[in-house]
């Protein structure tokens, strides 16, 4: 059976300043352009069978890139979105809330309905978690590869707690660095991390 491999994109001008990106489409820096680059001998020796990767512009050129094949946009991974607090950093938003955390507290709607729950963002990663598996566990091929997905910070977190079985809250124990190459693979046909937060 394959791995699920999980990449974060890499860095840009907000988070590398630590602001909350959400829905917001901003560039890659060209650090993060070499930090995407330097993916590629990462994932050179992968058997890859699917890439599905975020539609927002840092994902998609990430992907590019490391140089994942004919990758295929999937509208669930974008991130989570951070209503109110979209291009806020964290410490901005302790001057208010001293006590705040995004993974216990979430994030204020905006007027317009911006804004998502740690249940929100899980349930359109089990989306991804369910086509990924149909892929992994032979359905479409006897023996496929990797799927890979390539996506953002928050929205892999989600993913990886619900893969592990954990409350969405949890991914708040998986801190991932920009270009980053993680994996989720099985022990006794049961989810284990087998690698995370590699950076080239």
């Amino acid at each position: 059976m394959g791995e699920l491999v999980l990449i974060r994109h890499g860095e840009t001008e907000w988070s590398r300043t630590g602001r909350h990106t959400g829905r917001t489409d901003i560039p890659l820096t060209a650090h993060g352009e070499q930090q995407a680059r330097a993916l590629a001998p990462l994932l050179a020796c992968r058997r890859i069978a699917l890439v599905l990767a975020s539609p927002l512009n840092r994902a998609l050129r990430t992907a590019e890139l490391a140089g994942l094949p004919s990758l295929r946009v999937e509208p669930d991974l974008r991130e989570w979105d951070y209503g109110a607090y979209e291009g806020v950093t964290t410490d901005e938003i302790h001057r208010s809330r001293p006590a705040w955390n995004l993974w216990n507290d979430g994030v204020p709607v905006t007027e317009d309905g911006r804004g998502e729950s740690a249940e929100q963002v899980a349930c359109r990663v089990q989306h991804v978690l369910d086509r990924a598996d149909r892929i992994l566990r032979g359905r479409c091929s006897p023996d496929p590869g990797d799927v890979v997905l390539v996506a953002h910070a928050h929205v892999l977190r989600v993913l990886t707690a619900r893969r592990l079985d954990l409350p969405p809250c949890r991914g708040a124990l998986f801190q991932l660095a920009t270009a980053s190459v993680s994996s989720l693979g099985t022990e006794h046909d049961r989810p284990v991390l087998t690698g995370w937060n590699s950076v080239p």
